[in-house]
């Protein structure tokens, strides 16, 4: 019960984003103390992020509540996440979606995968399959997407995942280095791609390929 006040403390707190009522649902739905390092949880419903080891971290839940905002999640699609982290991301996109949805998050540490393959089962989420692989690059076998969501902040926009993404779809990912912003993505149905800054945030930043291992515009 003790929990359950403190997720509903959060979720009231959220409403001064302007969160959607859909995913404010869905976080009231999500036990955040079940995706953080014991050590944390005293600090689960807290609105800053938490360290998860490995130099990561889960983000704060006012910014997961704004992305997937940005992302316009609905019943059923196909969503891609890169950075599956302790798992909390995505098992709050699985709430919104409901069971039909389905969501492949990649996670580059293996140990942090397994960590959030194991939250999510024990929070009951079936319809999220954590994969270890290098995410800038995207996961061509079940492309193209409805959504991308990207929790680690890229040098640019990987053309992997500009090409993974289905038309009409978006994509959300933070951009930069020192100095970051979160960006709105939109693939129209001619294959344009629109691009929006919606403001400053701070990420972990996202290794790969198409990441910071190449050089591709560091800002």
């Amino acid at each position: 019960m003790e929990y359950e006040r403190e997720r509903k403390r959060l979720v009231n707190s959220l409403k001064e984003y302007n969160i959607s009522e859909k995913t404010l649902k869905a976080m009231n739905k999500v036990p955040r103390h079940l995706f953080v390092p014991s050590i944390q949880i005293a600090e689960a419903y807290v609105d800053h992020p938490l360290p998860i080891g490995y130099a990561q971290t889960i983000s704060a839940p006012h910014m997961v509540a704004m992305m997937c905002d940005l992302l316009d999640l609905h019943e059923g699609q196909t969503i891609l996440e890169i950075g599956a982290g302790s798992g909390y991301n995505a098992a709050v996109m699985a709430e919104i979606m409901g069971k039909k949805g389905n969501i492949y998050s990649i996670e580059r540490l293996e140990k942090l995968a397994v960590f959030a393959q194991e939250n999510l089962k024990n929070a009951g989420y079936s319809n999220v399959e954590i994969l270890c692989a290098d995410g800038s690059l995207g996961l061509p076998e079940h492309a193209p997407y409805d959504r991308i969501c990207v929790t680690a902040s890229a040098p640019c926009t990987p053309l992997p995942l500009i090409e993974q993404l289905k038309p009409g779809g978006i994509m959300v990912l933070p951009e930069g280095k020192r100095y970051q912003r979160l960006y709105l993505i939109k693939k129209d149905m001619k294959g344009n791609i629109i691009k929006e800054d919606r403001g400053g945030v701070i990420f972990v930043p996202l290794v790969g390929d198409h990441g910071f291992n190449m050089l591709c515009g560091d800002r």
